[in-house]
């Protein structure tokens, strides 16, 4: 498929994915061809470490015994684990705007936490699209405020993660759409965003629309007490694992599964799982955010 049409498909079907039935996850194996691709180092150690943000429920979140991450980005990463026949460790870093710091900083050899595509973030990691996702307004429940488009945002206090790609869109709305200004609320973690809302001290939020969707259609953690305005659906994209400039053996060794991945079926499985089926990606690609409308 055409990477724009998957992109105007994406965005056709944003709207109806919460529907979906879900699936059992394939069982995937161990390929030795794979195991083979992995950088000497990383064969040596046994192990890959990976960062994440668990708070983006069907994404990456903690489980509901609190110590056990799961959603699509856990079961990408328990696949890779057995492809590979060394551990992919993840660990929850807790603060999106730690990420990319901590890859440059050779923290984590890669990352898969939702992180948006820009050309920008390009500039400085390779990001290998895994899902397209979008973003969407979150408000109280009962949307007491008539909240309707990003410009009724005008005049409203929009809370905000720091350093996310919402975060740039709400002050760019602001900058080019509003007569008066968004008081833009920087919050460093997520879950305090959405308390925030919760609570009255800002008005709404603007997050992924995947999780968006999916935590207040079924109540859960995050979305408890707010709702998403489904028909707002702005910036399709991608999400991507992401890794540091001078990881290109462990990138290709990544992007070769994921693409086995997607022709085995098992990536789409794991899809069908979260709910999240009309936001596959076609084929593994690298560092594609030319190729998005919104850049």
């Amino acid at each position: 498929m055409n990477v724009n049409k998957g992109i105007a498909a994406a965005l056709l079907l944003l709207s109806g994915f919460a529907a979906l039935p879900k699936g059992a996850v394939a069982e995937v194996v161990f390929d030795q061809a794979l195991q083979d691709k992995l950088p000497k180092s990383v064969r040596d150690a046994g192990k890959v470490t990976v960062a994440t943000t668990a708070y983006t429920p069907p994404i990456v979140f903690m489980g509901p015994d609190n110590t056990e991450i799961i959603g699509l980005d856990a079961d990408i990463i328990n696949a890779f684990s057995v492809m590979f026949g060394v551990k992919f460790e993840i660990a929850d870093l807790g603060n999106f705007a730690a990420l990319i710091p901590a890859l440059k900083a050779k923290r984590f050899d890669m990352s898969i936490s939702g992180m948006g595509a820009t050309l920008e973030r390009e500039k400085q990691l390779d990001m290998i699209p895994y899902m397209y996702d979008g973003k969407t307004i979150m408000v109280q429940k009962g949307n007491p405020l008539g909240i309707k488009t990003m410009e009724d945002l005008c005049g409203q206090k929009v809370a905000v993660g720091v350093g996310t790609a919402q975060e740039a869109l709400v002050k760019k709305t602001s900058d080019t759409k509003c007569k008066t200004p968004i008081q833009v609320l920087s919050i460093p973690k997520q879950p305090e965003v959405l308390i925030a809302v919760r609570t009255g001290r800002a008005a709404a939020t603007v997050g992924g629309y995947a999780t968006g969707v999916y935590t207040t259609k079924h109540q859960i953690q995050n979305g408890v007490g707010l709702e998403a305005l489904p028909e707002v659906r702005q910036d399709v994209g991608y999400n991507t694992i992401a890794l540091a400039k001078d990881n290109s053996e462990l990138r290709d060794a990544v992007m070769a599964a994921f693409q086995k991945l997607i022709d085995s079926g098992d990536y789409a499985k794991m899809l069908a799982k979260w709910e999240l089926a009309p936001l596959a990606i076609e084929n593994a690609r690298l560092n594609d955010a030319a190729n998005l409308p919104n850049n």
